[in-house]
């Protein structure tokens, strides 16, 4: 008896595979996840491979849960310690607490998220008077993409800065960003990737160590990842290059962050003598699912090709859902809904996807109308709550009384008559001396820039957090009971507003980090936090209870859902048709919202859509045509390919007005063009596809 035995014939050939580099071609719901599992397991249990030899990384922390979950499950010898399967930031989390030395910098540092990073360059960008007005949000991630591609504030050049952004502003708040960071020991998410690589390059000897240390890498959802996390995996087997790769380029769907599809297109060329398996068998959807899903994706250029084949069988045939606007759109779905869930469909299986977040009012609207439960994805997480940033804050703080970053969010919360202005003051201060808010506290300098009452309030507080951190260095769960003594921060809050729910929600964070003692009684605070960080947007997607779900097509990628409705299957809103926009990646983007569904598809398009104020009238998605649903000439609308020719002077009929003159033509991108039309005196401002060029 074999773990492969309940593997189809190419899994188990994928699976079997020991030696040398390998590419799974998985399509969606082909059992990707089951073959990496027991391939793991198989190496382990039958070929006798050491748990610590092998290496598995994923995205998401829920992806891995599930893998290790599963590849346990089949390992029978209780004896052996369980292999590393894990997301790639949390295996340089671990690199860093083994190695930021080689960087002279202490593994003690604090891994912070997307939002601090942007109140960090924010706060910069206030001590320049020029820079007040720019955008943190653009510098934070112009600063991403840099470190993406390797490129440090000393590095990149102006002409390498996006177009929409301001260059020499840019390269200017980038370096004093990574001098803060390295000034308060902080490590954003793409350092977590970015350090160990550079790491390895200047290390030659540690590189080897660790490419004998982890023999057999295999890498899930391969088509999504970047430069840095591809030249990682070089460096991690450069010595043995035994790494399997499993992916769906037809589902590369991430460029906007950083996600290159040509990594997984060229795979073949990098790594010699690959063995590529394709995963064809689809074990998700019905037939009729497929078939369009696989008519839509022939159309791109860019791909190494494969076509899912339904071992489900035949089902509900896929439909196209045409109404006048979106407020009978949302009525007939709703109405659909109510149906599937009468005939004993659970709300949770049934979802309703959209390209453009726009689109969600109108959703979010209808279901109120139609007294439908759902959850509408992308909603403030759990750990962005304001009240739990600030716990998270404070604990940081505890754990480094030199992190100048915390003690700015916390200082005033609850109230202590700290003003900005003071307190700006002092961080200017410490930038000059090159010392933290801590210790220029007990300095004669600090009495006298702050005055007495200010610096005395700064310094008691300081105490109290010593005293803090001496508990929590000997008991977790007593620190969280001497908190709310010394740091009236609960109580600050429940006399907010939505008061008794902050509470509620502090009470769950700290539930949560009792739990995660109670798991493992050595972890300390640090790890904790560090934890918290690491964790993702989908990890808490399916958590809440039976309602249907809505969310944009990117936060749908991994799920899977028995009815699934697409709305705003309309050119210039799926696909989006504005400037630097990927027509294959929209492509891509169809072909994982259509797989997504398990029994039956739903495609909805409108005549006329209210969006940004005002009323516009639309044409089908092209990707309608291409999936064979609708005819061939009310797919493409004359608007976004030309104008008709319509210019000033020409005569053209209305259906309504009759015949009239042009007297202007506006035109604006990924819009239809407005035409001013004198119908015998009347001026009327008509769409272009409204009109008919007779002369």
């Amino acid at each position: 008896m074999s773990v492969l035995d309940g593997l189809n014939q190419k899994q188990r050939e994928a699976a079997s595979i020991i030696d040398g580099p390998v590419l799974i071609l998985a399509g969606a719901g082909s059992g990707k996840t089951k073959t990496i599992t027991t391939r793991l397991a198989y190496f382990i249990d039958e070929v006798g491979i050491p748990p610590t030899q092998t290496l598995t990384l994923t995205f998401t922390n829920k992806a891995a849960a599930e893998m290790r979950s599963r590849a346990l499950s089949m390992i029978t010898n209780p004896n052996i310690p369980p292999p590393l399967l894990c997301t790639f930031h949390q295996f340089g989390l671990m690199f860093l607490r083994l190695y930021m030395q080689e960087l002279n910098r202490k593994n003690t540092f604090i891994v912070i998220d997307s939002n601090d990073r942007q109140q960090i360059i924010k706060d910069i960008l206030q001590t320049f008077p020029l820079f007040k007005d720019k955008s943190p949000s653009v510098i934070e991630s112009e600063i991403s993409r840099f470190k993406n591609i390797f490129l440090t504030a000393e590095e990149f050049k102006v002409q390498d800065v996006a177009k929409n952004s301001d260059a020499e502003v840019v390269q200017h708040i980038s370096g004093y960003y990574e001098k803060y960071l390295i000034e308060n020991n902080l490590v954003d998410f793409d350092d977590l990737l970015l350090l160990p690589y550079r790491i390895l390059s200047h290390n030659i000897d540690l590189c080897h160590k660790i490419s004998e240390q982890y023999r057999y890498i295999m890498v899930d959802e391969y088509q999504d990842t970047n430069d840095v996390q591809n030249n990682l995996l070089e460096k991690i087997c450069s010595v043995y290059q035994n790494l399997c790769v499993v992916g769906d380029d037809d589902q590369s769907i991430y460029s906007w962050r950083g996600a290159d599809i040509q990594y997984i297109l060229d795979f073949e060329v990098r790594y010699k003598d690959t063995k590529v398996v394709k995963l064809e068998q689809n074990y998700r959807s019905t037939h009729q699912i497929l078939e369009v899903a696989n008519r839509l994706i022939a159309h791109n250029e860019r791909r190494l090709g494969k076509e899912l084949n339904s071992l489900v069988g035949n089902g509900a045939k896929v439909e196209v859902l045409e109404s006048l606007g979106d407020y009978e759109e949302i009525g007939r779905i709703s109405d659909k809904i109510i149906q599937l869930i009468e005939k004993g469909t659970k709300k949770q299986d049934i979802a309703i996807l959209f390209r453009l977040n726009a689109l969600s009012r109108s959703i979010e609207e209808g279901l109120m109308r139609a007294g439908l439960p759902f959850k509408l994805i992308g909603t403030i997480r759990f750990y962005e709550r304001q009240e739990i940033k600030d716990y998270i804050a404070y604990f940081r703080l505890i754990v480094n009384l030199h992190d100048n970053f915390s003690f700015s969010r916390i200082i005033d919360k609850p109230r202590r008559g700290i003003g900005k202005v003071s307190l700006q003051k002092a961080i200017l201060r410490t930038l000059e001396m090159g010392c933290s808010l801590y210790d220029f506290s007990k300095t004669e300098e600090f009495l006298s820039l702050l005055g007495g009452n200010r610096a005395t309030i700064i310094r008691q507080l300081f105490a109290d957090l010593e005293e803090l951190q001496n508990i929590m260095q000997h008991s977790i769960i007593d620190f969280i009971q001497e908190f709310d003594k010394k740091i009236p921060l609960k109580a600050y809050y429940k006399e907010q507003e939505n008061g008794n729910e902050r509470v509620e929600n502090i009470q769950e964070f700290l539930g949560v980090i009792a739990q995660m003692v109670q798991m493992n009684p050595a972890i300390t605070l640090e790890e904790i936090l560090n934890k918290i960080s690491l964790s993702n947007a989908s990890d808490d997607i399916l958590e809440d209870g039976d309602a249907i779900l809505c969310m944009n097509i990117h936060a749908s990628k991994g799920l899977e859902f028995k009815h699934v409705f697409v709305v705003g299957m309309e050119e210039g809103f799926f696909p989006l048709l504005h400037k630097g926009i990927d027509i294959e990646e929209e492509r891509r983007l169809g072909y994982v919202a259509c797989t997504r569904a398990k029994k039956s598809l739903t495609l909805s398009y409108v005549d006329v859509r209210f969006f940004y104020g005002k009323q516009e009238h639309r044409k089908p998605s092209r990707f309608l045509r291409e999936m064979g649903l609708i005819a061939q000439d009310s797919t493409m609308p004359s608007f976004f390919c030309n104008d008709l020719g319509l210019k000033k002077g020409d005569i053209v009929q209305h259906k309504t007005f009759g015949k009239g003159c042009v007297q202007e033509v506006s035109k604006e991108e990924g819009r239809e063009p407005k035409v001013k039309v004198n119908f015998g005196g009347l001026y009327r401002d008509i769409l272009a596809s409204f009109l008919i060029k007779i002369g």
